[in-house]
C-alpha cells in the first residue's frame, strides 16, 4: 500500500505519517524506483497508523499514543 493510500484511508497528514516512521512506530518497506525509493506499507502498518492517529487526535503525545495503540492492538489480537 502506498503512502497516498494510507493518507486517504486514515486521513493523517503526510508529515505526521513520516514522523511515525522516523520514530520507528511503523516500518514500511523501501522499494527502489529509479533514483528514488517508494514506501510500501503493510496491512499491519495501516492498522497501527489508524490506532496511533486516533490517540494523537485525542491529544496524547506521540510516545503515549503509540503505547496506548500497541496496548489496544495487543488486547484485540489476544481476543481474536
Amino acid at each position: 500500500m502506498k503512502t497516498s493510500d494510507i493518507i486517504k484511508k486514515v486521513k493523517i497528514p503526510r508529515h505526521k505519517l513520516y514522523y511515525l516512521e522516523q520514530k520507528g512506530y511503523v516500518t514500511p518497506k523501501k522499494v527502489p524506483m529509479g533514483d528514488l525509493e517508494a514506501r510500501e506499507y503493510s496491512e499491519q502498518d495501516l492498522i497501527k497508523v489508524h490506532v496511533i492517529w486516533k490517540y494523537l487526535k485525542k491529544g496524547f503525545k506521540h510516545k503515549v499514543a503509540y503505547e496506548k495503540a500497541m496496548e489496544e492492538l495487543h488486547i484485540n489480537n489476544g481476543k481474536a
